[in-house]
């Protein structure tokens, strides 16, 4: 078995038993795109994000008997679920603590990866005007849309992120849905409430 074909668990245990850097590299490097995203839909600064999720992997590696493998796999909990937790909650952290990027400059950064991106540099008025209505929403429910809809987690996953129950997700979710298709109706970007015509992806 090569180390790539190790899971997670395992490279954490090889980490927590003997130091091992080489299983840490392949965590780290496994890992670090997706936090980043993570990172970034909530924040919306590429620098912000990327200190964030080097300062998480740096204080696992310093401490990584925070990460309780045997009551984990005892949950079944996975280490991408509790990473998104830490990640997360440092994410805000250091929002709170610092002025927020206006959602006109989080798009300008925002990073376009996909086939034809090129030919793809005008983002339409109705995809700039979610953004911000997204950016604008309260922490809670902002982080539930982007692990659900932009990270494409489980409403489970999600709810064990947050520390709610899956009832309280649903409840988040539906909030913040209501907010932004209310924001959007507002601005004549959907049809007014109660007509359904609205689309209900966000990602």
């Amino acid at each position: 078995m090569t180390r790539d074909e190790i899971t997670d668990e395992e490279l954490l245990s090889r980490v927590q038993q003997a130091g091992d850097r080489d299983a840490f590299s392949v965590l780290v490097a496994r890992h670090t795109d997706r936090f980043y995203a993570c990172a970034f839909r909530l924040c919306g600064s590429m620098d912000m994000a990327e200190d964030v999720v080097q300062d998480c992997f740096l204080k696992l590696w310093a401490r990584p008997g925070i990460w309780k493998g045997d009551r984990a796999q005892k949950s079944g909990a996975k280490f991408t679920t509790w990473f998104y937790r830490v990640v997360s909650n440092r994410t805000l952290d250091v929002m709170r603590k610092k002025n927020p990027v206006a959602a006109s400059d989080v798009l300008d950064m925002m990073p376009d990866d996909r086939p034809g991106a090129d030919e793809q540099m005008i983002v339409s008025e109705e995809q700039k005007a979610l953004e911000t209505v997204i950016a604008a929403l309260p922490d809670r429910q902002k982080l539930a849309l982007n692990l659900c809809f932009y990270e494409a987690l489980s409403n489970k996953e999600a709810a064990e992120i947050l520390g709610v129950g899956v009832k309280a997700l649903e409840s988040l979710l539906m909030r913040a849905k209501a907010s932004v298709k209310k924001e959007l109706s507002a601005q004549g970007l959907v049809e007014g409430a109660g007509k359904g015509t609205e689309k209900e992806s966000y990602g």
